[in-house]
């Protein structure tokens, strides 16, 4: 038979491997916990910070991403200026380098539709096209521009008490100038459509102006489709 101390040694081996694996089980759910509590805290966090992000675009003006947008292409604008002084490059001959056929169609189709023309709606209106587009061709001539100014003196910006009212001569450019532009003018009326003439011979169907364009009209769209019908009406044999 054993003896007891070989017995209390057994035992204590055996309880030795059993404390071991419990520390370790404990160890890891320790280790579990503080990762579960640090991993709770950091999304503490970004919900705090993502809540006050929040309210600060809340509380931003509606159209502040536009405005942001604008901003940061300024200052890349103000950049690439900078760039091209330094280099001694011009900025707008650089620009229109980066520039795609498809940009400039889509620019082009947009001024387009900003001023479109709307055809004849009034004299008035005719009027202010003709100043804006003759005043779009006005290219100033410097030179003749000093000239002038060197000749008429302190005449050149006339008061009350200047004779020099009435004393300019055009040059004969001008004048031909004027004379090219008013053949244009003469020829693009030419192609305006005119008000038909009346014709007295024609057989009257309307009983007015109104009735009339309506008749038009209608014999323009359905006048192949009703001449038999309207044949037969004129000679009553229409059943």
């Amino acid at each position: 038979m054993a003896s007891c101390s070989e017995q209390g040694s057994a035992a204590t081996a055996e309880e030795e491997p059993t404390e071991t694996v419990t520390s370790q089980k404990r160890e890891a759910r320790l280790r579990k916990f503080r990762e579960l509590h640090f991993k709770r805290n950091e999304a503490r966090k970004l919900n705090h910070q993502e809540v006050v992000e929040e309210d600060k675009r809340l509380k931003l003006p509606s159209n502040w991403e536009a405005k942001k947008a604008r901003l940061e292409w300024e200052l890349a604008e103000d950049d690439k200026k900078k760039e091209c002084a330094a280099r001694g490059e011009d900025y707008n001959r650089v620009k229109l380098l980066d520039i795609t056929a498809d940009d400039a169609e889509r620019w082009e189709r947009k001024k387009k539709k900003k001023n479109p023309d709307t055809g004849f709606a009034g004299y008035a209106e005719a009027q202010f096209r003709q100043y804006q587009r003759l005043t779009k061709q006005i290219r100033p001539d410097m030179e003749n521009y000093e000239k002038q100014k060197e000749e008429s003196g302190e005449d050149f910006h006339p008061t009350s008490n200047s004779l020099i009212y009435g004393t300019h001569v055009p040059t004969k450019d001008g004048i031909d100038r004027m004379v090219e532009d008013v053949e244009k003018q003469i020829e693009k009326r030419s192609k305006y459509s005119r008000r038909r003439a009346y014709n007295d011979d024609a057989d009257i169907d309307y009983i007015n102006e109104r009735n009339a364009k309506f008749n038009k009209k209608a014999e323009r769209f359905y006048g192949k489709y009703t001449a038999e019908i309207k044949q037969n009406l004129e000679r009553g044999t229409a059943v």
